[in-house]
């Protein structure tokens, strides 16, 4: 018997142009924006409320979207030359030291 194999398993997921965990992050950022639009809304202007709720949401996703520039998998990536210190005098290459007992 053959069976067919599903070669996509190992692909992260992929929604409306966010992968993986990025996912999570704009529904946060969508629930959040509702929650805190709601919230002020009822409690000063509604206008007020809807402005933050977009604002809110527009927000998020960017932040999301820039945050998944830079990878799934978040690396430290240090820009600039680094020259390691180099202190080679405590070695005697080829040079025996004297026992002083």
């Amino acid at each position: 018997m053959d069976f067919p194999i599903y070669k996509g398993l190992q692909k992260p997921l992929i929604y409306k142009g966010f992968q993986g965990k990025f996912i999570g992050w704009g529904i946060a950022s969508m629930v959040l924006g509702l929650v805190l639009g709601g919230v002020v809304g009822s409690l000063t202007d509604m206008a007020f409320g809807a402005l933050l709720t977009v604002g809110t949401i527009a927000g998020g996703l960017y932040f999301t979207s820039r945050q998944q520039k830079k990878g799934l998998h978040n690396k430290t990536r240090h820009r600039g030359v680094f020259l390691p210190p180099t202190n080679l005098t405590q070695y005697h290459y080829g040079k025996k030291e004297k026992d002083t007992l």
